[in-house]
């Protein structure tokens, strides 16, 4: 199975949700990507926000210098809403090409499982190092989108938690622990902000010989900061940083916007 463009699942695993502001509003926001300090991606996502209701469109393009050696343009797109204590997605679908290369992504969600997933390219043949999905592994999941919307009653509630995100290949777990509290000015917010180191554990869905999978998982250091988005009770990602075997990936908003 043709995972995610890199770029494209870098901004939804720890960027994409925090287009939602407040009941009953829209937002539109640009955000970058870089990598060891070069912009190599940007991104454009219209939002809204209606009760536990969530939908996220965005558009995803390569920049800078990334764009000579891996053109990459995509849409992704999510829905789903909030209930006992966690985002239950409904659908989510990655449309990109890769240099002449189309793939798709198109996961569906009924009650707390995966009912469908459709992969284009089909996945290829799998060898000895795979592990496969678990008959229990694709219940109680996110999406990479709905994997970082997190609704909290306070800022000393949002770490402390342990999600279950599948990206239609692989299935992993994302343990939240808090590192640290302060005042920021991002991108047209200013307030109170929490960190949170996110660990990284491969569940199944992956092959046990994938060097960038076992760095991720055992030395790789990913720092996500919420803030909280209006009177919503959702906290959403405004800065982020993960750390990969050549270097760091950087992903941060540039603009955001309520429309009325």
């Amino acid at each position: 199975m043709r995972r995610l463009s890199p770029f494209l699942l870098a901004f939804s695993l720890v960027l994409l949700p925090s287009q939602l502001l407040a009941a009953g509003k829209s937002f539109s926001g640009d955000y970058s990507l870089s990598f060891l300090g070069i912009p190599v991606a940007k991104a454009t996502f219209d939002s809204s926000y209606d009760g536990d209701s969530y939908v996220v469109n965005g558009r995803v393009s390569s920049a800078g210098l990334a764009a000579f050696f891996d053109d990459t343009r995509g849409t992704i797109s999510s829905r789903g809403s909030f209930g006992d204590g966690r985002t239950q997605p409904r659908s989510f679908r990655a449309d990109y090409v890769s240099g002449k290369v189309s793939s798709l992504v198109d996961i569906r969600f009924a009650g707390d499982r995966v009912t469908n997933t459709q992969v284009v390219p089909p996945p290829k043949k799998r060898g000895k190092t795979w592990i496969p999905l678990g008959a229990n592994d694709l219940s109680g999941v996110a999406d990479p989108i709905a994997a970082t919307v997190i609704r909290a009653p306070g800022l000393d509630k949002v770490c402390g938690r342990t999600v279950r995100i599948y990206d239609g290949e692989l299935r992993a777990d994302l343990r939240l622990t808090e590192v640290s509290r302060k005042k920021m000015s991002v991108g047209g917010f200013t307030g109170d902000t929490v960190t949170c180191r996110m660990g990284f554990k491969p569940v199944s869905g992956y092959r046990t010989d994938k060097k960038a999978l076992t760095f991720l998982r055992d030395r790789s250091r990913i720092m996500v900061t919420f803030a909280p988005l209006g009177k919503t009770g959702v906290y959403a990602p405004i800065y982020a940083t993960v750390s990969t075997q050549i270097g760091t990936i950087t992903v941060k908003a540039r603009r955001f916007e309520a429309i009325d």
